[in-house]
């Protein structure tokens, strides 16, 4: 999961950025309301975390532009500003949810997750394809059972393909998924992922379709 973080206290959105590698997200930030807008009109990101008193362009101002557009991406507010009328403001604009500070790291991940899962169908937080259950709130994979240890790479990679269980996922949109902005993957570091985690939950789970990309199957 890719998450876009637009917030201009350096050391908060570097807090934040650190807390969510630690669960495996990876993230980009903008430290502006225009980078922010830039980044969400051209990047693939799962979800945003907005804040509203940003410098160049207001926090209002991106996500009314990007609802304008047509951009569906899920927009949680995260802002200092707990007052009813910035909450209604940001609803009207087209937030998904809305978070003040301060807050605790733990309820933004599960409210991310959530926003994550609602967006992708998933009315269950728990998704099953065989033996691997993917927890979309928790953010654990089991495999017959038993949590199934993955690096962030391997999570990134399988959490994209539950999310979209049955579905072919664009070789390019699953490395948009995986890796952040600034990254330069090698070319072949998609397959070697998937290598491994075929190697951990079976090779049959993970569909590779020639000229396209995979997807997960019931096996």
């Amino acid at each position: 999961m890719r998450i876009l973080l637009v917030e201009d206290d350096a050391a908060l959105a570097e807090g934040i950025a650190k807390a969510l590698r630690a669960e495996h997200f990876a993230v980009d930030i903008a430290a502006n309301g225009e980078d922010g807008a830039h980044l969400g009109d051209t990047g693939s990101y799962d979800v945003a975390v907005l804040d509203l008193g940003l410098p160049i362009k207001s926090g209002i101002t991106v996500l009314e532009e990007w609802r304008a557009a047509g951009r569906a991406l899920p927009v949680l507010i995260l802002t200092a500003r707990d007052g009813w009328s910035e909450k209604v403001a940001g609803f009207r604009a087209g937030a998904d949810d809305y978070l003040t500070k301060p807050f605790r790291v733990e309820e933004l991940v599960m409210r991310l997750r959530a926003l994550v899962r609602r967006a992708t169908g998933h009315a269950a937080a728990r998704i099953v394809c065989g033996p691997v259950t993917f927890d979309a709130q928790t953010g654990q994979v089991e495999l017959d059972g038993l949590p199934l240890r993955l690096t962030a790479l391997e999570w990134r990679v399988l959490s994209t393909l539950m999310l979209r269980k049955g579905v072919v996922v664009d070789r390019l949109d699953l490395l948009d998924h995986v890796y952040e902005g600034d990254a330069d993957p090698d070319s072949n570091s998609l397959e070697v992922i998937v290598g491994r985690l075929r190697k951990k939950i079976g090779a049959a789970l993970i569909e590779t379709v020639r000229g396209r990309g995979y997807r997960v199957v019931e096996g």
